[in-house]
């Protein structure tokens, strides 16, 4: 979920533990199977699953888990579903703009769910293109700051993945946001292994141009909401243009 580096910090924290449900992992083997669908089996031609691979590996999938998962995508093996994306544009509390992103096997499903968290947020759907122009497809890469007992700056990222084609460099805190175009997400990932830098997640993402700053009242209201929506079978991923203050943040905490 892209936003203030607090939050994004936050979120990935959360997605440390979330990582350890069986949900989370559902959703990664989801991810597996439409990747080897769309690029097949071998993760060394096909980027998109490469990447999907290492996620799950980093969220503790099971190897038989990730293989069998390839092999359903790919064909080798029967009992693959037939996922579809699907994105919902809407607006949350505050009228923060939200893209949710399903892969689903079942649209009814998926839309009837979506719709009805939203509505009991104190969010709403919107019509198709009404949301999305506001965000910009992008690739994104998250490193942690500290790796193997040893500390990786800022420079160190930024020197790794410059000439590879990163276009931005974010402090999250305790790990850091590298940007880029979707094209150059592969090329960005390979510069930071080279240079000895491990990552924990690689993938196209959806930034928002401007982002809406939400005080202690809202923030709580659009993090259940998002949550709420997380929490579904059918998403994927939510994207919100919220910026949230180190302040306000703090409140939230020592609330």
């Amino acid at each position: 979920m892209s936003g203030h580096s607090k939050w994004a910090t936050t979120k990935h924290k959360k997605a440390v533990v979330d990582a350890k449900r069986s949900k989370m992992n559902t959703k990664l083997i989801k991810n597996i199977e439409v990747a080897a669908r769309m690029g097949g089996g071998d993760p060394a031609g096909n980027p998109t699953l490469f990447d999907a691979i290492q996620k799950a590996k980093k969220s503790s999938v099971t190897k038989d888990n990730i293989d069998r998962a390839v092999q359903r995508g790919s064909g080798a093996e029967t009992g693959g579903a037939d996922y579809q994306t699907i994105m919902y544009e809407g607006y949350g509390p505050a009228g923060v703009a939200m893209l949710i992103e399903c892969l689903t096997d079942n649209k009814n499903r998926a839309a009837m769910e979506v719709r009805t968290a939203m509505n009991r947020n104190g969010g709403s759907l919107a019509d198709p293109g009404s949301v999305s122009f506001l965000f910009n497809r992008k690739g994104v890469v998250v490193v942690p700051a500290e790796q193997d007992g040893k500390s990786v700056s800022e420079d160190d990222v930024l020197e790794a993945t410059l000439e590879a084609g990163a276009d931005d460099v974010n402090d999250l805190g305790e790990a850091f946001e590298v940007v880029s175009e979707p094209t150059d997400l592969v090329s960005v990932r390979t510069a930071l292994q080279a240079a000895g830098i491990d990552y924990d997640s690689a993938e196209a993402s959806f930034v928002p141009d401007n982002k809406i700053e939400l005080d202690a009242e809202a923030a709580p209201k659009v993090f259940r909401l998002i949550d709420v929506l997380e929490d579904l079978d059918d998403v994927q991923n939510v994207y919100a243009n919220l910026d949230v203050s180190d302040e306000v943040m703090e409140q939230l905490q020592e609330a």
